[in-house]
């Protein structure tokens, strides 16, 4: 599966459990865009929830463990 570069920093922070709100404000977007982003999320990685997400994230190697939060 093909993330933009985007959807990935989004996924990254997600799954260290930042709130739509600290993304939005990390990423210097909106909260909307983030909201646009997770949506496209659930459809690439067929998932309904964002607990599916980061999963399938951990098993498509896309996320790993002990990788330093984006600054």
């Amino acid at each position: 599966m093909k993330l933009s570069k985007r959807e990935f920093e989004v996924l990254q922070l997600i799954s260290y459990e930042y709130t739509i709100d600290e993304i939005a404000k990390k990423l210097y977007v909106s909260s909307h865009t983030v909201v646009s982003h997770r949506k496209n999320l659930f459809v690439k990685m067929d998932a309904k929830n964002m607990a599916g997400v980061v999963r399938k994230g951990f098993e498509e190697g896309i996320l790993m463990t002990g990788r330093q939060i984006p600054s």
